[in-house]
């Protein structure tokens, strides 16, 4: 087994700090991670070296370990606390999951894919210049383009409509299922698996 094998995975949900932005869209990178931890067993804590609640487990017994965590700071700052982990925990750059919501794919779709642009993403590109890397994995909820001629800024920070609040506890468990299959079959798989449905 190399190094490599044996190092953990930081599965990163991204999101904004505070109870008033918790049911956002932009959030559901937060509510996918806070997913994963449950199924892992793994309780979230104020991390010491990183503006990050963090917790550690395997997926299944014997399985990968992973670090699960939700930055801080917020969502255009995410990019110090990850590289803070990554380095901490000795994380590959191809081992970091990032969790977030995608303006450029309908409510209900999922795409997972390794590097690439950030597409106007905050949070990814405050990852990508912290890594010096695109080379990450993310895991993309799609949450589509604002209506009319909203700002999709503004878009982000609103929270979903009823309708859409009736399939979200079902997506948010999807991802994290397309979360988890990353880390124990990889991206490949994933995307073979997810992009289709």
């Amino acid at each position: 087994m190399t190094t490599e094998d044996s190092a953990p995975w930081l599965v990163v949900g991204l999101g904004n700090p505070g109870p008033e932005y918790s049911r956002h869209r932009h959030n559901v990178g937060f509510l996918v991670a806070d997913v994963v931890a449950g199924r892992l067993g793994v309780r979230l804590g104020r991390h010491r070296r990183a503006a990050a609640e963090v917790g550690e487990g395997r997926l299944g017994i014997g399985g990968p370990r992973v670090v699960i965590a939700k930055p801080m700071t917020y969502m255009n700052l995410s990019g110090g606390p990850v590289a803070g982990l990554a380095q901490f925990y000795k994380v590959p750059i191809g081992r970091i999951v990032a969790i977030h919501d995608e303006l450029d794919i309908p409510y209900t779709g999922l795409r997972v894919k390794c590097g690439g642009g950030e597409g106007g993403h905050n949070g990814l590109r405050s990852i990508s210049r912290s890594l010096a890397s695109k080379e990450y994995v993310r895991v993309r909820f799609g949450i589509g383009r604002p209506p009319g001629r909203m700002d999709p800024a503004d878009y982000v920070l609103t929270g979903f409509s009823t309708v859409e609040r009736k399939e979200l506890d079902y997506l948010v468990d999807r991802c994290a299922d397309a979360v988890q299959a990353v880390v124990d079959r990889g991206v490949e798989w994933t995307q073979n698996a997810y992009h289709g449905t």
